[in-house]
């Protein structure tokens, strides 16, 4: 019953040839980069401030051409900072121990305890097996969309997208035998989606996408406002909702299906997961450890509507239970409940732990470092007046639009941690120079990063499904750039009114 798809490599020797002069370019320009800025006078800027925008050049050409891995990048900026003399080492890399930096460190543990113990596989094939699917190609393409939405608000779009994509490759196979095959592009949509869906899903929650956390830690270091778990949750999951939807009617009406039934299918789904067994100690530790964190995440945001912000109750859990002490909290019952006693195993080990993406902690402190440095040497600042002058936009929305255009169109190039780390303290700036609110910027900047929906090489996700040889590069770029401009339209109308609502702009 069960046609498999192999992930190949589908990548055609024309993109191997751009990757190589992209990057081999990119090696060479960096420094040209560098040296231009460093040796040509700046009269406006201060000694620091200069060496600063040298850098900053570097590190920007780097970052988007990706000639070295991208964390080394983000650690060789601040290197070259304290070398240059714009602040002391202490100064410099204080902001790799920032406390968001241990929420990222506790939630990827969190996550590798969920694949470790297959969890997450269980949690999806359980929503597969759910009676309104049944046979129906409406209900598999909405359960095969609501599982990586529903997933990536926790764990990260690509684990994600790893985890679905075998068992909608196994989907997709079945659906063209029980039909006699006609389904290429039904099974195109379906994978697309699940990319897609990863991708959205992901704003929902501080902890879905590296960017979130970025904008989030930025905005409470660089404009002073701080924004709790509870608080992003009721501003993002309405907007990650609508374009949820958005994406879904778009996908199946763009790659409807022969018909509107396929016998067989519940019998293929119910057997993958028969194979799985009972619920194993291990995933019953994590799920435990994840409902805990996932309700002490939102109890304080809680207590902040019920009780007020002056109230004991929400003072004390502000102070005690921060998101990233919850997030430590959770990690550490992972390591203290056991799943054999005998031998004394526990749910995570040490050697499973450290499989976390260290890559995009140093990424996140990296950033977090040149966005302040940005500020305090007055770059920033510098660099706000003259953007504000160059194109005339001084409004709260228009700064806003601009933000996540921008954003959108740079994660197509570059990872979105990276398009958030460029761009999210340059909107703060900007919107200080201007007078208005940083927040819906920065926001903007966060939420249109995790858009990537154009090409292979935007995230991983789409680099996943596009391996699977069953998506030409022509329909996910039709695809993607369709939702690219509903995805800037669904997040301005988002912002616009949950920002006011929530006393964010």
């Amino acid at each position: 019953m069960e046609e498999e798809f192999k992930a190949e490599e589908a990548v055609s020797e024309a993109e191997k040839r751009f990757e190589l002069y992209r990057r081999t370019v990119s090696l060479f320009l960096g420094p040209a980069v560098f040296l231009i800025l460093f040796l040509t006078p700046m009269p406006p800027l201060t000694a620091q401030s200069h060496s600063l925008a040298a850098v900053l050049g570097l590190v920007l050409i780097y970052w988007i051409g990706e000639p070295v891995p991208i964390p080394v990048t983000a650690v060789l900026g601040p290197v070259l900072c304290v070398m240059l003399g714009v602040a002391k080492s202490s100064v410099v890399f204080a902001p790799f121990a920032h406390p968001i930096i241990f929420l990222f460190i506790g939630s990827f543990m969190l996550a590798e305890a969920m694949k470790a113990h297959r969890l997450d596989y269980r949690i999806s094939l359980g929503i597969l097996s759910l009676p309104w699917v049944g046979g129906s190609y409406l209900g598999v393409f909405i359960a095969i969309a609501a599982i990586p939405a529903a997933m990536s608000m926790w764990i990260s779009d690509s684990a994600t997208t790893a985890m679905i994509y075998p068992i909608t490759v196994g989907i997709a196979g079945a659906v063209s035998r029980l039909s006699s095959g006609a389904t290429s592009r039904f099974s195109t949509g379906l994978l697309l989606t699940i990319a897609y869906a990863a991708l959205i899903g992901g704003i929902g929650t501080p902890v879905g996408t590296p960017p979130n956390l970025i904008g989030i830690g930025m905005i409470d270091k660089l404009a002073g406002v701080r924004i709790d778990f509870f608080q992003w949750m009721l501003m993002a999951v309405p907007i990650m909702i609508a374009m949820f939807i958005a994406m879904l009617v778009y996908m199946f009406a763009a790659h409807r299906p022969p018909g509107k039934e396929v016998s067989g299918l519940s019998a293929f789904i119910n057997e993958k997961r028969s194979e799985l067994g009972g619920w194993t100690r291990g995933q019953k530790n994590t799920l435990a450890a994840f409902s805990i964190a996932a309700i002490l995440w939102v109890t304080p945001g809680v207590a902040l509507s019920l009780f007020g912000e002056t109230s004991g109750i929400h003072g004390f859990l502000d102070a005690y239970l921060r998101e990233e002490i919850v997030s430590l909290i959770a990690a550490m019952i992972l390591f203290f409940t056991p799943v054999d006693w005998k031998e004394r195993r526990f749910t995570l080990s040490w050697a499973e732990a450290v499989r976390i993406d260290w890559g995009t902690i140093l990424l996140f402190g990296g950033g977090l470092s040149l966005g302040g440095l940005m500020f305090s040497t007055g770059l920033a600042d510098a660099i706000g007046t003259a953007l504000i002058q160059a194109t005339g936009v001084n409004t709260l929305w228009g700064i806003t639009a601009m933000a996540t255009g921008l954003a959108i169109v740079a994660t197509e190039v570059t990872s979105n941690t990276a398009t958030a780390n460029m761009l999210v303290p340059l909107m703060i700036s900007i919107a200080k120079t201007a007078g208005t609110s940083p927040v819906p910027p920065a926001i903007g900047v966060c939420l249109g990063a995790s858009m990537a929906f154009m090409l292979p090489v935007s995230t991983p996700s789409n680099a996943i499904v596009y391996g699977s040889g069953r998506v030409p590069i022509t329909s996910m770029i039709r695809a993607g750039a369709a939702l690219d401009v509903v995805s800037f339209f669904v997040i301005m109308a988002g912002l616009r009114i949950m920002c006011p609502l929530l006393g964010l702009a």
